[in-house]
């Protein structure tokens, strides 16, 4: 295993009710076409070696019998392969049959667990054949069929099987039910270690179950922060009364990963991404771990998966569905709008002053103004818009910034700094003719001066336009762009402020609409250095690199630990095709070394609404001291 990734897969096999033997060969046959695809673990359903739908032949010993026999069949034809094998069979111990799932491993039957929640209700009838293995002493059984003898098989409903070769892995097993009741026992398995949970389900098709049944299962990953890999009963089984449908899923902490087609046999496959299932479990200190549970130890050669079933989004934050992603824009600016209302109100400011450039990022901070003030009940002429044209400003974006500000009916106030910026200038000594990071940055706080001193003035408050990108890299003037009284879009990345102009653009018409779409068309540019020609000469992009493959960096690093090496190879693969591999590892260098320089300037940030999963707020997300040192990440980054 490379990076945390394993591959595993969920089957249905084509079954024979009551005919082991052929059963056996199905699930040998999908066994070994899932460890050529490179699963480490295969799941099958409930009871697969008999069919779930044997009824009363349950309490035949023929076919008790031939059970053993067809679990044998599968153990030493599945010796070789490496991955673990899971499969379902009746299991007679104590003069008492369970419904059992099956590990198998390295031509071994690591363990046997039983089910331990049976339904007794309307078309199920499992108690007139089971018992439940609920609270069952860890016991040592041996199974015997017609022609073969399994010895020393450890049978239990806390049995935990644990990779020594993959320490991230660790298994838990339930069966079907066992999900549905109120306490499932994989709470319990991952609280004592399980990465992995699998389910071998035999669960009948009625209209409306799927969607039910699909939640379940994400749900629960979510709720234990696992892998669950869920493996469904279908063809083949009878349909005297039901019908199967063969619905395998496989989820990852909350998320969807695979699904199979229903009414059809066969296998789906995801990666599953356990060191970020781990990572989770140490940030969130609600998880409770507990004692206890019969582990069993079992060895696999570590795979280096291809990730051929495993999708990484370009724009993680940004939803790729186009009706969730309309939710999520409202969501957003609501809770903006909402955060800033609740500050105007809480300080009776009388106004609330935004520098408006023309470019992407102030203009969302007008949006969210208009949004807050419509929530006070406010005019919009109480919103005072400031554009300062300088050295840089170039006649599109100033504008544009008029444009906006008359198109949403707020009060626009130019104040040319050029004037005081010569005379600052002359001041320290700085000629205009050197355009150092002193010329522009000389800019970017005159213009935080004049906002500031304006807010004054007028009773009211410095609203912030940075965004969640430019804190990451650092692309901000100290005490200039980067200091405001309520940072609006603090925690909103580059890619998503673009969505959610551009949503501002779908549901408005007219000159608003047309210049909010002329916004998203500008490059990004501070616009610090003189034109060229009329047109903006600083491109943002061009001198740290694209903001598309810095917040995909962000993401994968702040939400999940990812470090460089892993960072690097889930973005070749989402963003093959679109920058080769030089140019991905050039920007994750950039930014890796950006974001260790750049931490004393989010040390001090203001303050701004938490609208995602993932801030640089020094009070809350992110507490970095602003002396770490990058080595170990350049390092890695070396290696690469």
């Amino acid at each position: 295993m490379k990076d945390g990734f394993i591959k595993v897969a969920a089957a249905t096999p084509a079954l024979h009710v009551a005919d082991c033997g052929y059963n056996a060969a199905r699930i040998v046959e999908q066994a070994q076409d899932a460890a050529a695809h490179g699963a480490s673990v295969v799941v099958f359903p409930e009871l697969c070696l008999t069919g779930y739908t044997c009824g009363d032949l349950f309490l035949q010993e023929t076919l008790l019998a031939g059970a053993v026999d067809a679990l044998d069949h599968v153990r030493r034809a599945t010796v070789s392969l490496e991955a673990a094998v899971v499969v379902g069979l009746p299991v007679r111990s104590h003069g008492k049959l369970y419904n059992c799932a099956a590990v198998l491993c390295g031509g071994e039957v690591l363990g046997l667990v039983p089910k331990q929640h049976l339904p007794n209700y309307s078309e199920f009838y499992e108690q007139r054949h089971f018992v439940s293995g609920q609270d069952m002493p860890l016991r040592s059984v041996t199974l015997r069929g017609s022609r073969s003898i399994v010895v020393d098989v450890p049978l239990s409903p806390e049995l935990l099987f644990c990779c020594e070769t993959i320490p991230e892995l660790t298994l838990g097993v339930e069966i079907c039910e066992d999900l549905w009741v109120p306490a499932p026992p994989s709470t319990v398995h991952a609280q004592r270690g399980a990465t992995l949970v699998v389910n071998l389900s035999a669960s009948d098709e009625i209209i409306g179950k799927a969607a039910y049944r699909r939640d379940l299962v994400r749900q629960q990953s979510g709720r234990l922060l696992c892998g669950y890999v869920y493996a469904d009963a279908g063809f083949g089984e009878s349909t005297q009364d039901l019908v199967f449908a063969g619905h395998d899923l496989i989820a990852e902490n909350g998320a969807l990963l695979a699904e199979s087609r229903r009414f059809e046999s066969g296998i789906v496959y995801a990666d599953l991404d356990l060191q970020r299932l781990l990572h989770e479990r140490q940030r969130m200190n609600t998880f409770e771990l507990a004692e206890g549970g019969e582990r069993v130890a079992f060895t696999l050669a570590p795979k280096e998966s291809d990730l051929a079933h495993r999708v990484f989004p370009r724009t993680p934050f940004v939803p790729a569905d186009h009706t969730k992603l309309i939710e999520r824009c409202e969501e957003i600016l609501t809770l903006q709008a909402t955060g800033l209302a609740t500050r105007l109100a809480h300080t009776n400011a009388k106004t609330a002053v935004v520098g408006l450039s023309g470019g992407l990022d102030s203009t969302l901070a007008l949006i969210v103004l208009v949004h807050a003030f419509d929530l006070l009940g406010r005019k919009h002429e109480d919103i005072l818009a400031v554009t300062m044209p300088c050295f840089g400003t170039t006649a599109r974006t100033r504008g544009n910034a008029e444009k906006l500000a008359d198109a949403y009916g707020v009060t626009l106030q130019t104040v040319d700094i050029k004037a005081a910026v010569d005379q600052h200038f002359a001041d320290i000594g700085q000629s205009k003719d050197e355009l150092t990071v002193t010329f522009e940055n000389g800019q970017a706080r005159m213009r935080t001066m004049v906002l500031m001193n304006l807010a004054n003035k007028h009773g009211g408050l410095v609203v912030g336009t940075g965004d969640l990108s430019e804190l990451a890299l650092g692309w901000a003037t100290y005490n200039g762009d980067h200091m405001s009284m309520y940072g609006v879009n603090a925690s909103i990345p580059k890619t998503l402020v673009r969505f959610l102009v551009a949503y501002e653009a779908e549901r408005t018409t007219g000159e608003l609409s047309e210049v909010l779409r002329d916004v998203l068309d500008t490059p990004v540019s501070p616009e610090l250095l003189p034109p060229k020609d009329g047109e903006i000469s600083q491109c943002t992009e061009e001198l740290v690199g694209p903001y598309e493959l810095h917040d995909f960096f962000l993401y994968y690093m702040l939400r999940f630990g990812y470090g460089p090496r892993k960072l690097y190879r889930v973005a070749l693969r989402a963003f093959a095709g679109a920058y080769d591999d030089e140019t991905i590892l050039k920007w994750l260098t950039t930014f890796t070394r950006r974001f260790f320089s750049q931490q004393f300037k989010r040390s001090c940030l203001p303050d701004g609404p938490k609208v995602g999963t993932i801030t640089l707020s020094p009070r809350g997300d992110w507490r970095m001291p602003s002396d770490a040192c990058a080595t170990l990440w350049m390092h890695e980054l070396e290696l690469l």
